[in-house]
């Protein structure tokens, strides 16, 4: 009989032997390979994670023990061992979420995916349960090696060492990469704890020896494993570091032998002081079409060929990343000052042909984007222009930076931002939403929001040669649109895409949100009203053209896929007032809200930005209210129709 589905909860593992757990990884693993091939998602850093998932859950008694990931895309084991085995709808809407989700389940505890900030939480959580009484329970933090990148993490470590008396377990899940192999001085050295051969050999031996004599070797394995510790140390110095933080350091242990983990998380559990256990895995562990993946071992599929891990997407279309990849080293070849720099997402962000053609150029600091923000500040400085290739929901963490290091000191350096928007099925922590209002604010900046392919190659050419202020290239997930010719280009650049009858309403596109833009209008012209659309391509400074056009309509829309509060059309009101233009305006975009995950579709029609909503509510408030409209050449009319009342 299959164990897998008699779980119910972490406790129904206590029932089980040392053989019928190897056999529950073995069904989790088959599990993953099938359910995530027919959905998509994280594949690699699940299959890695069995063993050592199973030992936390039978050693630890969550939820009372919280079980803090980092990040949480390696949390589906997790999810299978609390209960949570319908994986049908995976990462899509009224489906389990692809991340820790506290709707879903008790167990569930930091529902943000951006990396590095599990151990803060960690030292928060403890200290709280240590404060109000419940010092007997511990908090457990799953960090992979790739987290360690991160400054946060180092902070949180400081501080934890700063209060011993507590349950605290840090895990480090170390498997030699993050998305890709992890990089810096902290890989190295954790790659030499991995591969030295003297503590392999001498841990394995001694392990043997002592299991021999039952339970009392194995009783008197743990007695002398802190001694061993000390002697190793000589040659790897593994626990040197962070006993100088005064954690206690346990491992390393093999991730994927659950009696040795079993034991080595009893020793922290029993500890009663910060620890820190050091857990060898391999990503993609059981499945050979992911451990033969040597760009990212399968860290994210879509739908694939369980059997032979092939992609089933028939698309041709080409993606906006590889749009940017290209660009990038056509600029590299003609500007020889450009490099290129990103946080552990070579590959995701589209460098990885630029570090092919320039490999001396390219520089990814880990996961770190203050650190890479300010060192491209200090590259410019010194004569380079810095693209810095980032995610968009991740650009958050790093606004400080672009704020007083950048944009203060008048740097060149362009941020291109990927998945800007809203990205659908990874949920509220992966959404770009906030990059439109929030790096808006900066000083002197000036986005550029590219509404296909064509357009992003001429933003990254502009972008590339200013050199006095930081400049923002963004664009969504996904394929990348046709080419949208221009009617006409204005002298600030901005793009004429289609003129009505009449001047009655004004569409001002943000990005590829122009070929909304333009079957808005011509819903509109079909009922008689006259709609000019325009792509600023660099929306912000909001262009003088803009405002010009403005004056001249009775109506302007923005169109914008990040949160309105705040947003292109906050600033286009504001540009018009200053102006004296008093044009009504209406602002779409994104509700100011954490939007779950669902299909890019679902969300912007729950948001109302589709063509036929949108025309409806313009023809309503252009009519109902009696703004006057060019009804034929030459005369102008009002005419009364009820006002619809909607929400967006």
């Amino acid at each position: 009989m299959p164990i897998l589905p008699s779980i119910t909860g972490p406790r129904d593992l206590d029932r089980l032997s040392p053989e019928q757990l190897a056999e529950l990884a073995s069904e989790i693993r088959a599990f993953l390979v099938e359910n995530v091939a027919r959905t998509g998602g994280h594949l690699g850093p699940n299959l890695g994670v069995v063993e050592l998932t199973i030992a936390l859950h039978r050693v630890f008694s969550s939820p009372d023990d919280p079980i803090i990931f980092d990040t949480g895309h390696q949390s589906y084991v997790h999810k299978l061992l609390t209960g949570r085995q319908d994986f049908s709808q995976l990462r899509s809407r009224g489906g389990l979420a692809g991340y820790p989700q506290r709707s879903e389940s008790a167990h569930d505890v930091v529902e943000s995916s951006h990396a590095s900030s599990s151990l803060s939480w960690a030292d928060g959580v403890s200290r709280a349960l240590t404060a109000t009484g419940k010092a007997d329970r511990h908090v457990i933090a799953v960090v992979g090696d790739g987290a360690l990148t991160g400054g946060m993490t180092w902070e949180a470590l400081n501080n934890i060492s700063d209060d011993n008396d507590r349950n605290l377990v840090i895990v480090v899940n170390d498997n030699g990469r993050s998305y890709a192999p992890t990089i810096g001085g902290m890989s190295r050295y954790l790659n030499r704890v991995r591969t030295a051969g003297a503590y392999r050999d001498l841990h394995r031996k001694s392990d043997r020896l002592f299991r021999a004599f039952g339970p009392f070797g194995r009783a008197m394995f743990r007695g002398v494993r802190g001694g061993t510790h000390g002697f190793l140390s000589r040659f790897t110095n593994n626990a040197a570091l962070y006993s100088n933080l005064d954690i206690k350091y346990l491992g390393p242990v093999d991730g994927h032998d659950i009696p040795a983990l079993l034991e080595t998380l009893e020793l922290a559990k029993e500890y009663g002081a910060p620890v820190l256990v050091h857990a060898i895995t391999e990503k993609g562990r059981g499945y050979q079409p992911a451990r033969d993946d040597e760009a990212d071992q399968f860290h994210a599929v879509g739908r694939i060929d369980p059997k032979t891990g092939g992609a089933l997407s028939t698309s041709t279309s080409t993606a906006w990343t590889d749009v940017f990849a290209d660009a990038l080293v056509d600029v590299g070849q003609r500007h020889a000052n450009v490099i290129a720099m990103t946080a552990a997402m070579l590959r995701p962000t589209g460098l990885a042909p630029f570090a092919e053609r320039f490999p001396s150029r390219v520089y990814d600091v880990g996961i770190a984007e203050q650190h890479a923000v300010a060192s491209a500040a200090g590259l410019a400085y010194g004569g380079l222009h810095p693209v810095v290739a980032i995610y968009a929901t991740f650009m958050n963490r790093a606004f400080d930076q672009v704020l007083m290091d950048v944009a203060l000191h008048k740097a060149g350096v362009t941020f291109v931002l990927d998945r800007a928007g809203v990205t659908g099925p990874d949920g509220p922590s992966h959404h770009g939403i906030w990059d439109l209002a929030m790096l808006q604010l900066v000083p002197g900046i000036r986005i550029a929001a590219p509404r296909d392919g064509a357009r992003l190659q001429e933003a990254l050419e502009e972008a590339v040669q200013i050199d006095d202020a930081p400049t923002v290239i963004r664009y969504p997930k996904g394929s990348v649109p046709a080419d949208i010719p221009a009617l006409e280009r204005l002298a600030d650049g901005v793009d004429v895409l289609s003129r009505g009858e009449s001047e009655d309403v004004l569409l001002v596109a943000t990005g590829p949100f122009a070929s909304l833009a333009l079957d808005v209008a011509e819903r509109l012209r079909a009922q008689g009203i006259g709609a000019t659309v325009v792509d600023p391509r660099w929306v912000i400074p909001v262009q003088p053209s803009v405002v010009q056009l403005a004056a001249s309509h009775r109506l302007v829309i923005t169109l914008e896929d990040g949160i309105r509060v705040g947003g292109i059309g906050t600033r286009v009101r504001q540009v018009l007032r200053e102006a004296g233009v008093d044009t009504a305006v209406d602002e779409l975009g994104v509700p100011d809200e954490f939007i779950d995950h669902a299909s890019r579709e679902e969300i912007l029609e729950d948001a109302g930005l589709t063509a036929s909503k949108i025309a409806q509510d313009v023809v309503a408030q252009v009519l109902g209210t009696r703004i006057p409209i060019a009804r034929h050449a030459g005369e102008t009319g009002a005419i009364d129709v009820p006002v619809h009342e909607t929400e967006r």
